[in-house]
């Protein structure tokens, strides 16, 4: 990812974006001129999941048949073993670019293995469930593994030379995927205050362009909530035409700050504690949306106009109707601050046991 210095008239700012963004009805059967138009030819690796996924990696490998020379792999388990092997058949066929079909996993893996071979993607989302589709950003856990096996060269990561979303495709993904893409764009209202309070107290490089787009995409999402709960295609091209907003916002920033604040690190610190007991976490969005409504509260903002946007989209505002423990909650709540080196409104010494307990339960999460 690149390393902006984003303070007005200090040093250069260079943003990575990505150059084609083409979604809609049929977007997929595009992929030929988009490839041609960027000059990306040669060979290919498609990569995608092992289930739904996999099928419309096959679709669009038959779309590009006589114009690429294409090789698909599966990503079954969205691991740093995904990514080697992409990465070593890579290597193997001298292959010029990488294309990454799914949702969150083989997208990942697909920006991983494109960061570590030094070659340009292009993602196809087959679900609108978060803002990776259209950034350079990665699963966290995913990225602090791939950095410790696959060396530093891995923090490369760029955003993708285009992406292709079929909104006939992704309209087919189930509906808690949506849900899940409305509860990210909801957690940038949270995220990018985070960002003012480190950028005020920590003089942390801000970007008010990056912000304000990321606060935009949260608010298309919001102006829509009624309208994206109904799944009609055209509320699905509301949802993704904000979360590409939001990558975008990501790409400007050179980080993920934009997007990502003290809600996302509940989420991870929630996936954390679930894994230790053997218990499946909620979709990311899900526990993002969660986040936002209590880091909400501690920034003193809204957060019941965020607890009603939510309910608007049928997005669960509770631990019950997410269908996650309370204690778990609370557990999150008081290491989320830990989670990485980023000044949020959890501050440095974090909640403590009563502090989380009490938060959780005065914005009814709990």
């Amino acid at each position: 990812m690149v390393d902006n210095k984003l303070i007005s008239g200090k040093g250069l700012e260079r943003i990575e974006s990505p150059r084609y963004i083409i979604f809609g009805p049929g977007a997929l059967r595009e992929t030929p001129d988009v490839l041609a138009n960027l000059d990306m030819v040669g060979k290919a690796i498609v990569v995608s999941g092992p289930t739904e996924t996999k099928s419309i990696a096959e679709e669009l490998i038959s779309i590009l048949e006589g114009e690429v020379a294409v090789n698909h792999i599966i990503a079954s388990e969205g691991s740093i073993k995904d990514v080697l092997s992409v990465v070593n058949e890579a290597y193997s066929n001298e292959v010029n670019f990488l294309i990454g079909v799914g949702g969150g996993k083989p997208l990942d893996v697909t920006k991983l293995a494109a960061a570590k071979l030094g070659v340009r993607y292009v993602t196809v989302p087959t679900s609108a469930s978060h803002d990776g589709i259209a950034s350079p950003a990665v699963n966290f856990s995913l990225s602090r593994e791939a950095e410790a096996k696959l060396g530093e060269g891995i923090r490369g990561v760029e955003a993708p030379t285009a992406v292709i979303a079929d909104t006939n495709i992704i309209n087919r993904s189930p509906k808690i995927t949506f849900k899940s893409g409305f509860g990210d764009l909801v957690a940038k209202i949270t995220a990018v205050r985070d960002w003012e309070l480190a950028h005020k107290l920590k003089d942390e490089p801000y970007s008010e362009y990056a912000a304000s787009m990321s606060l935009l995409s949260a608010k298309i999402a919001t102006d829509h909530a009624s309208e994206i709960r109904s799944g009609l295609e055209e509320s699905t091209r509301i949802l993704v035409k904000a979360l590409i907003g939001s990558g975008v916002a990501i790409s400007i920033a050179g980080s993920s700050r934009p997007a990502s604040g003290s809600e996302h690190m509940f989420s991870h610190a929630l996936d954390m504690v679930a894994s230790k007991e053997g218990i499946k976490s909620a979709p990311h969005g899900i526990q993002c949306a969660l986040g936002t409504i209590m880091m909400a509260y501690l920034q003193g903002q809204d957060w019941k106009w965020i607890k009603e946007k939510l309910r608007e989209a049928g997005v669960p505002t509770t631990a019950e109707e997410a269908g996650i423990r309370p204690d778990l909650i609370v557990k999150a709540l008081t290491i989320a601050h830990k989670i990485r080196n980023r000044y949020t409104i959890l501050g440095e010494s974090g909640l403590t046991e009563r502090a989380a307990e009490k938060l959780a339960r005065a914005t009814g999460v709990i």
